[in-house]
């Protein structure tokens, strides 16, 4: 009986190690798709960075832009007013 009981142990030892085995390549491959998640995550928050930083950009110039003209307009109208008076004067 004895030798039936060490071929039921080493069965059960290689079921054990192919279960362990098993696991381990089960884990490797979640590891793997988790890493591929956070870098896909990663590269869409950069992504969304950009385009805020960008848009934020073009706010920013747009306002200069229209700063430029109004005070483009007022010195033009002051110049104006000033050359009619001096001829009309």
């Amino acid at each position: 009986m004895e030798p039936l009981l060490a071929f039921a142990t080493a069965m059960r030892m290689r079921q054990s190690i192919a279960e362990i085995e098993d696991a381990f390549f089960e884990e490797i491959e979640e590891d793997r798709a988790r890493r591929e998640r956070l870098r896909r995550r990663a590269e869409l928050r950069q992504a969304q960075r950009h385009r805020e930083r960008a848009h934020r950009h073009g706010s920013m110039r747009f306002f200069a832009l229209v700063l430029v003209l109004l005070g483009t307009a007022a010195v033009v109208t002051v110049a104006m007013f000033q050359t009619l008076y001096y001829l009309l004067g």
